[in-house]
């Protein structure tokens, strides 16, 4: 589409193209399988001398369109799906680490992120520097190694709520010759495009706000095309090098920007085939077309909600990145000027007691593990999510043994209010 168009069009009309006569909404192309009349013509596919469709594992028409949506709202070059944010954010570090790599990593990221880099892909042998985000650049400089290959952090974290200085990890990452990986997920294209400042990759778990409704897990991830893979073969041989298992193609040579992203869908998805189902994928595109509408609303209860909070006398501390007060409400206003998100964090004077009795009061409300749909709900993280850290990891992720994580969702603000109201008086 034209680059003039603005995301809430592009949250509309992008993606499928319907030619004459042809279904005015996207299909789903629930098939696993696509026919060719020569065996030639299936040969050149498999050889990526022609792009097209032969088995979905690799590719389907319906997961392309709502990957080509992503990537426009983005701003990047090649985009592709996968089954789970967990899959997208692996596949974007493993598509340039391998054993002996290194990898600098935010403390602040989700639970589940911390531990697949920390310990999981460490068991692959990959290691990994804990950076606290705030840190000056000088301390986080120190954490990058002659073998490190990437940066990964959040946005916005999740469930801390720091907002990254996405020019400053950018920097980091750039004056050591490795991309920057942002989890955009939280904020979504809508409210940050973290390509503008700098980021190289974005990765995101379209469960959230993307798909908006709770039906449907999926992930992303964009490659902006700004980063030279080329000019540092030494670092990133998986990219500048053949590949023998297609046919001694170098990805760099053959496909240009779009080398990333081809290599980590013929390649990684072929072996580990992390696929998203193309119904998830119809689903997933349903939710991206009311978008823009659903983040304007969920950041609008946000704000009152932290609000209200924030002057109750039974909270003992807010964390969002609207409010004047929050130590992130200036980089939030660089970055994310129209919004940030609808999660808060809080505490309860009572400590961590009182959280779990509030909880288990609240009527409207409901204590689940998802976040960032359209329905409220909260989650104690250290009691959940983030359970496998221990206390000193859980201080360096910015969870406090109090945190209660609210994710306002998109009903009256009023009865948002109303049901905390009278779970926190009961405490």
């Amino acid at each position: 589409m034209s680059k003039n168009y603005e995301k809430e069009t592009i949250c509309i009309q992008s993606g499928w193209k319907p030619k004459n006569g042809e279904p005015r909404v996207l299909p789903i192309y629930q098939s696993t399988t696509f026919k060719y009349d020569s065996s030639e013509h299936m040969g050149k596919l498999f050889d990526l001398e022609e792009s097209g469709y032969f088995y979905t594992r690799l590719q389907n028409p319906t997961n392309d369109c709502v990957a080509a949506k992503i990537c426009e709202l983005e701003g990047g070059v090649a985009a592709m799906l996968t089954s789970s944010g967990q899959a997208a954010t692996y596949y974007a570090v493993f598509n340039i680490c391998e054993a002996g790599d290194h990898i600098v990593l935010s403390s602040t990221v989700y639970g589940g992120t911390h531990n697949l880099i920390t310990c999981t892909m460490k068991k692959m042998g990959i290691e990994c520097t804990v950076v606290d985000p705030d840190a000056d650049e000088s301390e986080i400089n120190k954490a990058f190694k002659e073998n490190t290959k990437c940066v990964f952090a959040e946005t916005i974290a999740n469930p801390a709520l720091v907002v990254l200085d996405i020019e400053k990890f950018a920097r980091l990452a750039h004056s050591h010759n490795v991309p920057l990986i942002v989890d955009n997920t939280f904020a979504t294209p809508i409210n940050c495009n973290p390509f503008k400042w700098g980021a190289d990759i974005i990765t995101h778990s379209t469960t959230k706000y993307m798909d908006g409704h709770a039906i449907s897990v999926g992930g992303c991830i964009v490659d902006s095309g700004n980063f030279d893979w080329s000019k540092y073969p030494e670092k990133f041989p998986g990219l500048c090098t053949p590949d023998e298992s297609y046919h001694g193609i170098t990805y760099t040579e053959k496909f240009g920007k779009a080398a990333y992203i081809t290599k980590a869908t013929s390649q990684l998805m072929r072996d580990l085939g992390s696929i998203q189902s193309p119904q998830n994928a119809f689903l997933l595109n349903v939710g991206l077309e009311t978008l823009p509408l659903r983040m304007e609303r969920h950041c609008y209860n946000a704000q009152k909600v932290a609000e209200y909070l924030e002057a109750h006398e039974k909270v003992a501390w807010v964390n969002y990145p609207g409010l004047k007060s929050n130590k992130y409400y200036e980089l939030a206003q660089k970055y994310m000027p129209n919004g940030s998100c609808g999660v808060i964090s809080f505490g309860l004077k009572g400590g961590r007691k009182a959280a779990s009795d509030m909880m288990d009061k609240l009527e409207l409300v409901a204590i689940v593990t998802h976040v960032a749909d359209s329905r409220t709900s909260v989650l104690h993280p250290a009691s959940h999510t983030h359970r496998q850290m221990n206390d000193e990891q859980l201080l360096e992720a910015g969870v406090a043994p109090d945190m209660i994580r609210l994710s306002v969702g998109i009903e009256n603000v009023k009865d948002i209010i109303a049901d905390l109201e009278q779970a926190i008086d009961k405490i």
